[in-house]
């Protein structure tokens, strides 16, 4: 007979440090992408060049991917309420610097500073949140919320852009920061629990610390430069070639720290071991690699090729960014009932169909002709993260909950930087912007069916027998 006790009482979901929580996510995933359709009056208000403006867009995710890993860490010896308050307070602070910014240096260094709140509240707010809702269902209808809020601020970034920049000014797009992060930290230091920082003989890990941030900002940095100065650049050639030592020396530092007792690496080498875990990152790699690469070129096309305006592409993109509303709640309820294999496989199937869509898409193609696209995509992507966070919070030991969270964070910021690099690269060299299009659509269904795979093996893995 099943051993389940069918009288157990349900744990129930309780809102204030969920939406505590949320409204930090939020912030930095709408950040990413806000910018995107004020870019070219950004761009004139700053006296930007092509360079400064680059930078203007990929300075924060480049700063926040790099200093994921720093945060986690961080969050797990300091304690993760701290670390969150203090990231949003950082990133208020940022948001109020890029509002006032009259010069592209002023703008970009406040954008970077934005990368730096978001990469300390984004791995504390996962870690907390997993503090808050010890139940393994509550806990997977948490985060089928915390990231459907996510995904809908990231999905909704040019929406809320063209809205501000069509009504106000693009200076709008921060100040309205400032009033959801003092929401945040006011729900925060009511509702959310401080769980105890973790004890570590070794401290930091100072040495890990340094290698993670110069490797993985370095390799940012490279991604974000190839998609404007092209793969053989110099500045490319070099920044990859530091993020690659880099890396490896962080690799053996972690490796001989884990090995040594008493010492705690940074990032255990260990955890890559643990079942579960290092699928759930490779997923997160190909979802941001294809959903948010398209996202970036879906953009382009509705603006380049079609002739919408900022407001007008923001509308154009409403599907995709709906879908996350149901989507990602419904993913959590799913991952509570099956767990998070099968719900992840079934919607980066779903995606891997839904990017062949655009293939359909030209100069004067019928909006509805797209709507599949849009729509599945945008089904797929929300309904996937909830199920791979839980994935890989569940493979991971609990005193390691920050730093699991940063690298499924980092590996999707891998993926996004990867995405748009390489899609940027494929329609620059295509004119026009249409079959470079096609050639990522291709790309990202790919990574989508490889993605899906890969949570079909893990499913098949982590099955357990239901005893009789």
């Amino acid at each position: 007979m099943r051993t389940t006790d069918r009288r157990a009482p349900v744990e129930r979901l309780v809102w204030p440090p969920l939406i505590a929580l949320s409204l930090g996510y939020f912030l930095v995933m709408l950040d990413v992408t806000v910018v995107t359709v004020a870019v070219p009056t950004i761009r004139e208000s700053v006296h930007a060049d092509a360079s400064a403006t680059a930078w203007v867009v990929d300075g924060y995710s480049t700063v926040f991917a790099g200093l994921l890993l720093l945060g986690g860490g961080l969050g797990d010896r300091l304690g993760h309420r701290g670390v969150f308050l203090t990231g949003l307070g950082v990133f208020t602070v940022a948001s109020l610097g890029c509002g006032f910014a009259t010069t592209s240096v002023t703008l970009i260094a406040s954008r970077m500073l934005q990368g730096v709140g978001g990469a300390l509240l984004v791995p504390t707010s996962l870690a907390l949140l997993a503090a808050a809702y010890p139940g393994r269902a509550t806990r997977a209808r948490a985060l089928g919320v915390w990231a459907g809020v996510a995904g809908v601020a990231f999905a909704a970034g040019p929406l809320v852009g063209g809205l501000l920049v069509a009504g106000l000014n693009w200076q709008a797009a921060f100040w309205v920061n400032v009033p959801v992060a003092l929401l945040a930290v006011w729900l925060t230091l009511r509702h959310v629990p401080a769980p105890a920082a973790r004890a570590s003989g070794r401290g930091l890990d100072p040495v890990g610390q340094v290698l993670g941030v110069v490797g993985l900002t370095a390799l940012a940095g490279m991604l974000n430069e190839a998609g404007t100065q092209g793969w053989t650049s110099p500045t490319v050639l070099a920044a990859c070639g530091v993020g690659i030592v880099a890396l490896v020396l962080f690799v053996l530092v972690e490796r001989r720290l884990e090995a040594t007792p008493g010492s705690t690496p940074l990032l255990p080498p260990s955890l890559f071991r643990s079942p579960g875990f290092s699928p759930a990152a490779a997923v997160g790699v190909l979802l941001n690699l294809g959903y948010y690469g398209m996202l970036y070129l879906s953009t382009l096309y509705f603006q380049n090729e079609r002739g919408y305006g900022a407001l007008g592409t923001g509308i154009a993109l409403l599907p995709t960014v709906c879908m996350a509303v149901f989507a990602a709640p419904l993913s959590g309820r799913l991952t509570a009932r099956h767990g998070p294999h099968a719900p992840m496989a079934g919607a980066l199937l779903l995606g891997a169909f839904g990017f062949l869509g655009w293939l359909v898409a030209g100069p004067d193609t019928p909006y509805w002709q797209l709507l599949f696209a849009l729509v599945a995509t945008g089904l797929a992507t929300p309904t996937t993260v909830p199920a791979a966070t839980a994935a890989i919070v569940q493979a991971a030991p609990d005193a390691n909950a920050g730093v699991a969270s940063a690298v499924f964070n980092v590996a999707r910021q891998i993926g996004n930087s990867v995405g748009v690099a390489l899609f940027s690269t494929l329609t620059a060299t295509s004119a026009p912007l249409v079959p470079g299009l096609h050639t990522a659509a291709l790309i990202a269904s790919g990574a989508f069916f490889a993605g899906a795979f890969l949570a079909l093996v893990s499913w098949r893995a982590n099955r357990v027998p239901v005893p009789l």
